[in-house]
């Protein structure tokens, strides 16, 4: 009799063990998800710089914005889809500018940090890429060697 009420204590403890190892397995494989859709909108956002940044000829070019020139402070990113939807990107860009000879060389540091969640929660992620790019322009057109 003892030994019957020891052994289902034990597998009653095993029972639970098992539940919350499977609980947390399920919470650790939903954050991973949520931290690769959070490189992906950093990495969206970036792309977004860039763009922004070497193709004023765009029909989107924000008012005021001077062509090949980073905005003046860090910008929101929106509009996006699927997956991505209800992750806020934050996109922040410095760039240098030197001339040689009759080009303008330009080089862009892009910083892009998405977020979604609120800090603190066990929803919240957030990822922070960056990219360097440079361009050349002789008087507004690509430069040659």
């Amino acid at each position: 009799m003892i030994t019957a009420i020891f052994l289902l204590v034990v597998l009653a403890a095993l029972g639970g063990f098992m539940v919350s190892l499977s609980t947390v397995q399920q919470v650790t494989s939903s954050q991973d998800l949520q931290g690769s859709r959070a490189y992906q909108a950093a990495r969206a956002g970036v792309e977004w710089g860039i763009y922004q940044a070497l193709k004023p000829e765009h029909s989107n070019l924000p008012a005021g914005q001077t062509p090949y020139v980073c905005p003046a402070s860090a910008t929101s990113v929106t509009n996006l889809a699927g997956a991505l939807k209800g992750f806020s990107v934050q996109v922040q860009c410095t760039s240098m500018a030197s001339t040689e000879g009759p080009n303008q060389i330009t080089a862009f540091q892009f910083i892009s940090t998405s977020s979604f969640g609120s800090a603190g929660s066990t929803q919240y992620v957030e990822r922070q890429i960056s990219a360097s790019i440079s361009t050349c322009r002789t008087y507004g057109i690509p430069c040659t060697d």
